[in-house]
């Protein structure tokens, strides 16, 4: 059994409704992972997603900031996880029931995470939001060491994680150095959030290092693609367990979908898609 996994930070899921269900019509993913939905969890607009065959939802909500929610064709179970130290809408974690007749071979942990974006100065001390991102990324590191040491149990974590890791993940590794979502202070962080469940970067899995790999493009360009200063801040990682099951679909089994970012009225993000050959486990 296949299942794709979509992750795209919309900025906001009700001015962007058309967008997202056109991209539900056009790429029919079986799961989508939203951040920055920007509504309330009642706000959230159940009704469209159901009538397009998605009827399992699970929402985060926050008025007007933040938040997150995951759409799904596949019965979801919601976790009970606590990530954000100062307790805004920034994560959805579920148990996907993806085949009922693998039992619990064919389930898996998905975490949805909108990671904070830092601010401007890369300082700790002078710059709280960017000592709310460093706090928020070793409070996923504590849980996924914690799980990972009770078994690696099927763990795909997702969304906007406002790094750019690899010097190819950015227009320009020199000049963004110094820019947070770059620099070699978030890099190592992010990196040791990655080793504390041995997670598997599946943009990076196929693809080669020197190839530029972009999911996020400013506002502020104004021929977005002719200028090309993107950077890819989000981001599908697996535990070991499921290598095999992104191996087996290989290259063609992720994608970003670049087109989404001159759509009319775009977020600044584009969906980034893996495929899962659960078949393959």
């Amino acid at each position: 059994m296949q299942v794709s996994i979509a992750s795209w930070n919309i900025n906001s899921v009700r001015l962007r409704e058309a967008q997202v269900l056109r991209f539900l019509s056009e790429r029919a993913p079986d799961i989508l992972c939203l951040q920055e939905i920007k509504c309330l969890t009642e706000q959230f607009p159940t009704q469209p997603y159901i009538d397009a065959g998605y009827p399992h939802i699970e929402v985060m909500g926050q008025k007007g900031y933040h938040g997150a929610a995951i759409v799904s064709k596949l019965p979801l179970e919601r976790l009970p996880t606590s990530f954000c130290p100062l307790d805004h809408a920034r994560h959805v974690s579920v148990r996907v029931v993806a085949d009922a007749s693998m039992g619990d071979a064919g389930d898996f942990e998905l975490h949805n995470f909108y990671i904070p974006a830092g601010g401007d100065t890369p300082d700790r001390e002078t710059n709280d939001k960017f000592a709310h991102k460093l706090d928020f990324i070793e409070a996923m590191r504590c849980y996924f060491a914690e799980r990972f040491e009770q078994g690696d149990q099927h763990q795909v974590i997702v969304g906007d994680f406002n790094i750019a890791p690899h010097e190819n993940d950015v227009w320009s590794h020199k000049q963004l150095l110094k820019v947070v979502s770059h620099t070699p202070l978030e890099v190592g962080v992010l990196e040791t959030l990655r080793a504390s469940h041995d997670f598997i970067d599946t943009a990076r899995l196929f693809r080669d290092d020197d190839e530029k790999l972009y999911s996020w493009w400013s506002y502020r360009a104004r021929d977005v693609m002719a200028s090309n200063r993107g950077r890819r801040l989000d981001h599908i990682w697996v535990s070991p367990s499921l290598r095999p099951a992104v191996e087996a679909p290989g290259r063609e089994g992720y994608e970003i979908h670049t087109d989404c970012r001159v759509w009319e009225k775009p977020s600044d993000h584009v969906p980034v898609v893996q495929v899962l050959d659960l078949g393959a486990l």
